[in-house]
């Protein structure tokens, strides 16, 4: 978004440095111009990075589906302007399991926070997140720290644009999955970012509740959505007692039953059932 210009270069020369493995970088500006003044300077002057200008902030996913159609690489890696990549040998690292396995959809990374933190739970995609160094099968992943085969994102749809923020990531792991593919937590993948909450952001608690409803239109069998709905309002209840964060988290759920949820695409009930062996059936 332009206000982060120090970490912007430290991230697009992260990319630039793997070796070993051809690399393109393209650079979205959600709202602005991504570069502004600073097009001939390094690490932007490289012939590998191109610019995309989107003259409003469109949000998160559709701002990374406009990224993925302007670019050409078979591999898909996310990464927000405040983290990096400290390894030159991730990309490599990640093309030789892709090659390696053609089930393979979606690569999560480890998330180590540039302090020396323990770093956050929620950046490990399971329900046993106590160790974020064990690696394993997953059915969700970080939608700022991944690397995905294109030809899976393709077949999942992209990413769910009405949303805006939030959830975004687990509609589309949901239709990975229900195209044949694995999502694998991997903590030999690495990347930094600067431990911060997503409360942070005004809109957290109306966005998250209305894009959990459109998480569950969008892909659960109805008996499976209510279900899953009705196990989320009991858990924010007993997590969260500010009225101050209950009122906006209610509003959002109003939401999202009032407003369209786009396309329904329900999973199947063997997708279902992977899940379910991999730790996380789709109720929680």
């Amino acid at each position: 978004m332009g206000n982060r210009p120090a970490e912007l270069a430290r991230a697009v020369r992260s990319a630039l440095e793997q070796d070993h493995v051809d690399v393109e970088v393209v650079l979205v500006g959600n709202g602005t111009d991504p570069l502004g003044d600073r097009a001939g300077q390094a690490p932007f002057d490289d012939e590998r990075v191109k610019t995309l200008h989107l003259p409003e902030n469109v949000g998160i996913p559709a701002g990374r589906n406009r990224g993925v159609e302007a670019s050409c690489g078979e591999i898909v890696l996310f990464l927000d302007d405040d983290g990096w990549y400290r390894s030159p040998r991730l990309g490599a690292y990640l093309r030789d399991r892709f090659d390696a396995d053609p089930s393979l959809g979606v690569i999560s990374f480890r998330v180590r926070d540039p302090e020396g933190g323990r770093g956050e739970r929620r950046h490990v995609p399971r329900l046993r997140a106590g160790d974020p160094e064990r690696s394993s099968e997953v059915t969700t992943f970080l939608g700022g720290a991944c690397a995905m085969r294109r030809a899976a994102f393709d077949a999942a749809g992209g990413l769910p644009e009405d949303f805006f923020y939030a959830h975004e990531e687990t509609d589309l792991a949901w239709q990975v999955l229900n195209a044949g593919y694995r999502i694998v937590y991997d903590a030999a993948a690495v990347m930094f970012h600067p431990a911060v909450l997503p409360t942070r952001h005004d809109m957290f608690y109306r966005y998250n509740a209305r894009n959990r409803v459109w998480l569950a239109r969008r892909n659960l069998p109805w008996p499976l959505a209510l279900t899953y709905l009705g196990v989320w309002v009991a858990m924010t209840l007993l997590r969260e007692h500010r009225p101050s964060a209950l009122r906006p988290w209610f509003k959002g759920f109003a939401e999202g039953w009032r407003k369209p949820a786009g396309p329904r695409r329900p999973i199947t009930w063997g997708t279902v059932w992977r899940m379910t062996r991999t730790g996380r059936p789709p109720i929680i």
